[in-house]
């Protein structure tokens, strides 16, 4: 199972994921931003205006049909104000989640470029040790 994941994150362009994370801050940032400045429609209060004596059923449905449109408007907007700062704080945190996982990426780096030198050092410290003891014991 970690061998498939392994492939996953391998398979994964890091540079163009690094590349992009700010761009993708930026747009979201810019996304709350244009959904916040825009004028609520919480502003506006939602009237039910009650018709007339006179006025037929008809126009009475059509009342009731436009103050439950302008409800459901006002829900919708709070909704999408919701998730766009939802998506802006995802964002941030994707920023954040690429810059850890490239600062480990160097580190293992390091990790392994040292591990490679300290078995080479051993290679040689062995190889060193075997060519006296054979050289020692042939005298």
């Amino acid at each position: 199972m970690a061998i498939g994941w392994f492939s996953v994150l391998k398979a994964v362009p890091w540079g163009q994921v690094i590349d992009n994370a700010p761009k993708v801050v930026e747009g979201a940032k810019k996304f709350w931003g244009t959904v916040a400045a825009k004028s609520s429609a919480d502003e506006h209060e939602v009237v039910d205006v009650s018709p007339e004596a006179d006025e037929g059923d008809a126009l009475q449905a059509l009342h009731q049909r436009i103050a439950v449109l302008e409800k459901s408007n006002q829900e919708l907007h709070r909704q999408m104000l919701a998730s766009s700062g939802l998506i802006s704080t995802l964002a941030d945190q994707n920023a954040q989640l690429v810059s850890r996982i490239e600062a480990n990426r160097k580190r293992m780096l390091w990790l392994t470029v040292l591990c490679l030198l300290t078995a080479v050092s051993l290679l040689a410290l062995l190889a060193f040790m075997l060519d006296f003891i054979f050289t020692q014991h042939a005298a």
